[in-house]
């Protein structure tokens, strides 16, 4: 069970969803880092029929919005999967800096693990009509343009954004009509 106060009740809605990275580590920041993030929204979408209507991958979060049965479960299962290969990734890679702060970041009563990549829980909120569900978009979207990272959003490689202008994009997602 999740610590989190946010909870996923009405699965028949999708929930916009924000998760960070312990202490704000920047470990996102690295494109295989972010490319383990992208396989593990592929992989809900094509084996956990988990509907992914956008998302952006920001240096130490995401935003994203997604809908589907037991929604709470795949994604501990998401956040847990994606923190295994993390820290994979940063042993082989030899990243001895950040492993110490993924270390010394992890919770106590976190007894199975060595480190912790996630903060505990998901800020989940429910999205109920239209017009919120562009807001959320909207604000995804926006996010790396208001960081000062790009111009505009579809220049962020990391964001369905160009989904959405029906540009290529790294990942596909369900366009959200209404």
């Amino acid at each position: 069970m999740s610590r989190s106060r946010y909870i996923i009740h009405e699965t028949e809605y999708p929930y916009f969803l924000t998760s960070s990275i312990v202490d704000g580590l920047p470990l996102f920041a690295n494109p295989e880092i972010a490319q383990i993030v992208l396989e593990g929204f592929l992989f809900l979408q094509k084996s956990r029929d988990v509907e992914l209507y956008g998302y952006v991958i920001m240096e130490n979060h995401i935003h994203f919005i997604a809908k589907g049965d037991d929604l709470s479960k795949k994604l501990k299962n998401f956040k847990s999967f994606s923190a295994r290969q993390i820290i994979n990734f940063l042993e082989f890679g030899n990243f001895h800096r950040l492993l110490k702060q993924l270390k010394r970041a992890k919770l106590k009563h976190k007894t199975q693990s060595k480190y912790q990549v996630w903060q505990e829980g998901v800020h989940a909120k429910q999205i109920t009509t239209l017009e919120m569900m562009v807001q959320k978009l909207d604000y995804i979207h926006e996010n790396p343009v208001k960081r000062g990272y790009v111009d505009f959003p579809e220049h962020w490689r990391y964001s369905s954004a160009r989904n959405y202008l029906g540009l290529k994009a790294l990942l596909p997602v369900t366009l959200y009509g209404g």
